[in-house]
């Protein structure tokens, strides 16, 4: 039912965001494509295809995620897919029967731009975003 065609972003929680953004962008070569204000914590860099997005642990979307990351705490916050086209009825439909439950769609911004997309969670309870892939040709 499900076809994977990359990975749209990843979400790293942090309590030191600028050596994150030093790393990302001045090392690895990521520029800044998006920030959102500082209360609400959110910067995005391309990387290639795909997006790093960065939440600061102190922001309003980084407390959502719980503790700062450490040993015991989580860094990532969630990892999307890019998924062949798909119809969200079905979709819901096709979890449902694996017993997997997925957030309402809704838009939400990615690698190719804003687009309709679920959450669901793996057996781990790490959070995977399915969003459709845009055809760029």
């Amino acid at each position: 039912m499900l076809t994977i065609k990359g990975l749209d972003h990843v979400v790293f929680r942090t309590s030191q965001l600028e050596k994150m953004q030093h790393f990302y962008c001045d090392i690895l070569g990521c520029p800044i494509e998006r920030e959102l204000p500082p209360e609400l914590g959110l910067v995005q860099l391309r990387a290639g295809n795909a997006l790093i997005d960065i939440v600061p642990v102190d922001s309003e979307l980084g407390r959502a995620g719980g503790d700062a990351p450490s040993q015991n705490g989580r860094n990532v916050e969630h990892v999307c897919l890019q998924v062949a086209d798909l119809n969200e009825q079905q979709v819901r439909a096709y979890l449902q029967t694996h017993g997997i439950e997925c957030s309402e769609f809704a838009e939400r911004y990615g690698a190719q731009g804003f687009g309709r997309s679920t959450y669901i969670q793996d057996p781990e309870g790490n959070i995977i975003e399915l969003k459709p892939y845009i055809d760029m040709e």
